[in-house]
């Protein structure tokens, strides 16, 4: 009975070491080989509003974090100066279009002298030379019309994306810059996971493979798919020096890490109550077949 017994504890330890194996090798098989990172970030494109005409700020149409869509107002620089620009040159347009007509009438009159031999071959090109260059006039005159035009209608900055605003600080008053950042736009439609795997997982994904995302101030799990695989990062053992020439560093760790290349992540479908932020800290966990 005692044999019985202790071939019973000893089946037991048995399967108690083998079980503690097989779970400690299976957890590092997991963190060393599996698909998996939680050094993840949530990103979208930024887009910076820019106005292409200058002049005082005079209506601030939008508020910080505020959504708007594609074609909304946001802000309107003051349009007296450009539609006196406008007027001006709807006045000159006029002025170049009756001098090209007189040119014209000119010219066609010339035109019926000449064949009958009653006017000189120069006073003909010279109508025909004044002619021309009324048609150029009349052309830059309405070309100046339509960026005059155009300025004008640029004076209302409109949103060229579905998103929300972001880090607003502009105000009523301030000054606005041509081609000088006034505010900026996070697209709404742009948001995707950066994820750093480590080089030794990347074998074991490809495009497509289905992806869980937890991130960090939620329970609920994303879903996504791998959507591209970086194809460089910075070597900082091969820069340049001023003379084009590889600068290697003479001392070498024989302790290697594995570098992180960047993953980059399709978001597919969030839950309704997560509200996405980009720089959100995220899990991502790759499914694979081999998983």
């Amino acid at each position: 009975m005692k044999i019985v017994i202790r071939i019973i504890k000893v089946f037991v330890t048995l399967i108690a070491v083998s079980a503690a194996a097989y779970v400690g090798w299976y957890f590092w098989h997991y963190y060393m080989e599996s698909p998996w990172t939680r050094d993840a970030r949530v990103r979208a494109n930024i887009v910076t509003i820019t106005p292409d005409v200058s002049g005082a700020i005079i209506e601030l149409k939008v508020k910080d974090n505020q959504d708007v869509k594609k074609g909304d107002l946001l802000f309107v620089i003051d349009p007296v100066r450009y539609r006196l620009a406008l007027n001006q040159t709807q006045a000159l347009v006029e002025a170049r279009k009756n001098e090209r007509e007189q040119h014209a009438k000119e010219f066609e009159r010339r035109k019926n002298l000449i064949e009958s031999n009653a006017i000189s071959r120069e006073l003909f090109e010279q109508a025909e030379n004044a002619k021309l260059l009324a048609d150029a006039n009349y052309d830059q005159a309405v070309a100046l019309l339509d960026v005059a035009k155009l300025n004008l209608e640029r004076t209302e900055v409109r949103a060229p994306v579905n998103g929300y605003v972001t880090n607003l600080h502009v105000d009523v008053g301030d000054y606005a810059t041509a081609g000088k950042a006034l505010l900026a736009i996070v697209n709404k439609e742009s948001f995707y996971i950066a994820a750093y795997f480590e080089e030794t997982k990347l074998r074991h994904i490809t495009e497509s493979d289905e992806v869980t995302i937890r991130l960090m101030g939620f329970s609920e799990p994303l879903k996504g798919h791998v959507e591209s695989i970086s194809r460089a990062i910075v070597d900082r053992e091969n820069l340049m020096n001023s003379e084009l020439i590889a600068d290697v560093n003479p001392t070498f760790s024989w302790v290697r890490l594995a570098q992180r290349i960047p993953v980059r992540i399709a978001i597919d479908s969030v839950p309704e109550h997560v509200r996405l932020s980009a720089g959100m800290t995220a899990t991502v966990v790759v499914k694979t077949e081999e998983k």
